[in-house]
């Protein structure tokens, strides 16, 4: 036993022994030290700020900040994903914890005599590139999977939301990185995205190459084409691909070199006029044969009414097919900070005025409007469908749904779910089989909620809503018909 007091005592000494060394050592280099003021000012304790500021974004989001306080999400949006997700009742109880002043809430206006259950219709399917593409999609629901490169989204990620796409019968778009084998392995229907470096599609110049949208286009899976201009929470900025992330696979899939920070230009080089859009619009569709369309931010918006009229001056088939309107507090993973803070209008702004553009120049039947931006909750998409968008698109949403926790950590490859790294120790933690059906649930409950207002407000079907069914809070405190404040041109679409 005194042999053991002994070992134990001179463990003990050693141990602090090396504690004051390792202090005495970092009080000379935090005094010699001249980049930071505070380590230089107060040696070693000054270094407790940075623990102490990284700690904060987690005690606040577990234990200081109300349901609806967080930013980008706050915990009511993200526990009611989780719950529709694991299937769980997405009930709550005593009474909203939603203020409902703040300007520009939505409120739907129920009617007298609700559509009973056994008169409610699902929305029916859409064809999106009819009397243009030689091959039209008929999508069959509203709410659908936004663009998630593989590369920024992990492979069991990636994988899970293939087959719980197919599973829920919506569609999911591949983002800008390419086509990879996790997108194709489910099955479901997929939206092909060509953002500005061409990544899966481009030559070795960094040219599209039609010999690759023919081969990408050959997949039966591949439905859609989508060209990407403009991202939420980046526009005039192009994809952020970090070394750290270029693993072999992503430089074969994306055609760019290994262990090198991929970085796209902030826009296509070769498309610098509203007529050298719709040419490459028309090169993509007739190549390939299938529906083409544009994704986009609006902030000027001066352009798209030019745009509408040079399409009216060439002909309606010289359309795209679906504009995708994203909103400026969109998401990514990776982005300066004054381009996610403050370009770009929101989806509450953008989308009403793009629908009223194109139903201005004619083309409500010819263009497909679809909006994306922070649409994770039943009420936004109703509010989307009522502002006159035909379908919906989310990514954070589904992030949400594989087991998203809000780290902030997408840019540093350390996410700790496993979703947004190539990291294949974290990425272990994903189970691709469990969150398939947890994606599938997630829409299927988003589609029956909105069902649920839609049945509230006095219509069968969710693309029955209007602009007359949702009012909006303004300035003065009192609430005002979106139709009143966005007159709608025409008929709204069934």
């Amino acid at each position: 036993m005194t042999a053991l007091l002994d070992w134990l005592t001179s463990l003990f000494i050693l141990a602090v022994g090396t504690g004051v060394l390792a202090v005495i050592v970092l009080f000379v280099i935090d005094r010699l030290q001249t980049s930071d003021a505070i380590r230089r000012n107060y040696p070693v304790i000054g270094r407790m700020r940075y623990l102490l500021s990284d700690l904060g974004e987690f005690l606040r989001q577990y234990f200081y900040a109300m349901d609806r306080e967080e930013m980008p999400f706050n915990r009511a949006q993200r526990d009611w994903v989780y719950d529709a997700a694991k299937g769980k009742s997405t009930n709550v109880a005593f009474g909203s914890t939603r203020n409902l002043e703040p300007v520009g809430t939505p409120i739907f206006v129920n009617g007298p005599w609700p559509t009973l259950e056994r008169d409610a219709v699902p929305a029916r399917p859409m064809a999106i590139g009819e009397g243009a593409a030689d091959t039209p999609f008929v999508a069959g629901s509203f709410y659908n999977a936004s663009g998630m490169s593989f590369g920024s989204i992990s492979p069991p990620a990636t994988r899970a939301l293939s087959h719980g796409a197919a599973k829920a019968r919506c569609w999911l778009n591949t983002g800008e990185g390419g086509l990879s084998p996790y997108h194709l392995e489910g099955g479901c229907d997929l939206v092909f995205q060509i953002g500005t470096a061409k990544y899966g599609v481009r030559d070795e110049d960094g040219n599209l190459s039609d010999d690759k949208l023919r081969a990408i286009a050959a997949h039966d899976a591949v439905r859609m084409f989508e060209l990407k201009l403009a991202q939420g929470a980046k526009p005039g900025k192009g994809g952020i691909l970090p070394a750290s992330k270029v693993n072999a696979e992503i430089a074969e899939i994306r055609g760019i070199p290994e262990g090198e920070a991929s970085i796209s230009p902030n826009r296509h080089p070769e498309i610098a006029s509203n007529g050298e859009l719709l040419d490459m619009i028309e090169r993509i569709r007739t190549v390939t044969g299938k529906p083409t369309g544009f994704k986009t931010v609006i902030g000027a918006y001066g352009w798209i009414e030019e745009l509408f009229e040079e399409i009216n001056r060439r002909g309606q088939r010289s359309a795209p097919d679906f504009i995708t309107v994203d909103s400026g507090d969109g998401g990514t993973g990776a982005a300066p900070m004054p381009l996610i803070d403050n370009v770009g209008l929101t989806i509450r702004e953008a989308l009403p005025m793009l629908v009223d553009l194109r139903d201005r120049a004619g083309l409500r039947d010819r263009i497909r409007i679809i909006a994306s931006g922070k649409l994770v909750t039943p009420s936004e998409v109703a509010w989307a469908l009522c502002a006159g968008a035909d379908f919906t698109t989310s990514a954070r949403g589904f992030m949400f749904s594989l087991g998203c926790i809000q780290a902030m950590k997408c840019n540093e490859n350390t996410c700790p779910t496993g979703i947004t790294t190539m990291d294949k120790s974290l990425q272990k933690g994903l189970d691709p089989v469990t969150k398939t059906d947890r994606v599938a649930r997630f829409v299927e409950a988003m589609r029956e909620e909105v069902g649920i207002i839609a049945h509230s407000v006095g219509v069968a079907g969710p693309r029955q809503m209007s602009r007359e069914h949702v009012r909006l809070v303004c300035a003065d405190g009192r609430s005002r018909p979106l139709a009143e404040l966005y007159p709608a041109v025409g008929v709204q679409p069934g």
